[in-house]
């Protein structure tokens, strides 16, 4: 099968650049799968695990919003941030699940919403690449 690179590029540093089979992402009009030839596409990414498929391995990136760009010999994530399974505290992505939870229900008088729901889905999108790495 055909490889590309994929790069997962954050303000911080390079994340992930390997050569991959394919790329599965969840972009702003639905989940996209990107293989090796794919035509040239720009569009922003949801808060949402990136899945990749390289040669009989899976691997699995918590990408917390950004860009795909996708060109003819290779694909870029541009990730607001971005993490790899090993990077995960469960424990922290845990507290902030709660935290941002109680802040939704009401817990702290006048709270952004939109924030703490941003907040909300960054940590059950780490939480979720990890519980995908142990299954």
């Amino acid at each position: 099968m055909s490889t590309f690179l994929l790069e997962i590029v954050t303000p911080e540093r390079i994340v992930y650049a390997k050569d991959v089979n394919m790329v599965i992402v969840k972009g702003a009009a639905g989940e996209l799968g990107i293989l090796a030839n794919h035509i040239p596409l720009v569009t922003p990414l949801k808060i949402a695990p990136v899945t990749v498929k390289r040669d009989n391995a899976m691997d699995f990136i918590a990408v917390n919003g950004g860009f795909i760009e996708v060109r003819k010999d290779k694909v870029v994530i541009l990730a607001e941030s971005a993490e790899l399974p090993e990077d995960i505290d469960v424990d922290r992505a845990e507290l902030a699940r709660q935290r941002a939870e109680q802040r939704i229900s009401g817990g702290g008088g006048e709270i952004d919403v939109k924030r703490a729901e941003a907040a909300l889905h960054r940590a059950l999108n780490r939480l979720d690449v990890k519980q995908r790495v142990r299954a």
